[in-house]
């Protein structure tokens, strides 16, 4: 679990206060408006640790549970084959195959799984995970120090999982299509509030209602970057802006990350379970500005 924090001198977390004299910024300074960055790095809780490894294969399931920190995951030194990362799962589990990456980019909520062979060093060797957006100590996630030799005892099958239902699942099964779009917005008080087509949250407005086991389309346009995600159900990428799919959006995923002014469509299987649920930025502080929307399963 990786994230971004700051802390006092004390140890304690530090947070912007919110200050009602910034009128028209929602209390928060325009500084923070694309949401709050720290200067730590923490993983699983703890500040730029080391992992002592033996020279076989690791599997790590790696979250971005930053508030508003991307990521591009890369190692130093980089291994002979230029194959850092072997993928092996996504948001919603295992892929069909495994995939093989130099670097990966993760946003917020996004998660990868995946292989890192450290048989590819020599014992004795210190490997960096480094973050290529990161500068400073921010450039720095955490080190691993290949110690010793072990016999390797794994292997990464060709297959990994039956996605059968991923596969047979097309355009064609979709029932309708939905638009929905990320934009900042100016309210009538001089706020700036992060809205889904126009509109701030509001917990009693439903702004889609799917039938229980239906297929549908959603295309999700975003103003600044937003990391899309959707509760419940988990979806497969067909597009972005008209082409095809990057190859780090393989396999069940629930958040999409989109750059400034990008367009991404989905299709999801409203299976599961009837009720009410939601769907949002997952940058905390434009979720916490209004962007979020509520659907309801029927």
């Amino acid at each position: 679990m990786i994230c971004d924090r700051s802390f006092s001198e004390g140890g304690s977390f530090l947070y912007p206060s919110l200050d009602p004299s910034l009128k028209g910024q929602a209390g928060v300074s325009r500084e923070y408006m694309i949401g709050v960055l720290g200067d730590t790095i923490l993983v699983n809780g703890v500040p730029w640790p080391h992992m002592e490894v033996s020279n076989t294969k690791y599997r790590f399931r790696v979250l971005n549970a930053s508030n508003a920190r991307r990521y591009e995951l890369a190692l130093d030194p980089e291994p002979s084959e230029g194959i850092s990362f072997m993928q092996v799962g996504r948001d919603g589990g295992l892929l069909a195959a495994p995939f093989s990456h130099r670097t990966i980019p993760i946003a917020q909520a996004e998660r990868f799984d995946v292989i890192v062979d450290f048989s590819l060093y020599p014992v004795g060797t210190k490997v960096t995970l480094k973050n290529r957006l990161g500068d400073g100590r921010t450039a720095d996630i955490t080190q691993f120090c290949v110690m010793r030799k072990e016999k390797e005892v794994s292997a990464v099958p060709k297959r990994l999982s039956d996605m059968s239902d991923f596969e047979s699942l097309d355009e064609s099964s979709a029932r309708l299509t939905r638009r929905f779009v990320f934009a900042r917005e100016i309210a009538h008080d001089g706020r700036q509030v992060r809205t889904i087509n126009g509109k701030a949250f509001d917990p009693t407005r439903m702004d889609a209602r799917s039938r229980l086991g239906s297929v549908e389309i959603w295309e999700l346009t975003s103003g600044p970057s937003h990391p899309v995600h959707l509760h419940l159900v988990h979806f497969k990428v067909l597009s972005r802006n008209g082409k095809k799919p990057l190859p780090t959006d393989s396999g069940w995923k629930d958040t999409v990350d989109l750059t400034a002014g990008e367009r991404a469509r989905v299709l999801a299987r409203f299976g599961g379970y009837r009720g009410r649920y939601v769907f949002h930025c997952h940058n905390l502080e434009h979720e916490d500005m209004m962007m979020m929307a509520n659907f309801e399963v029927v």
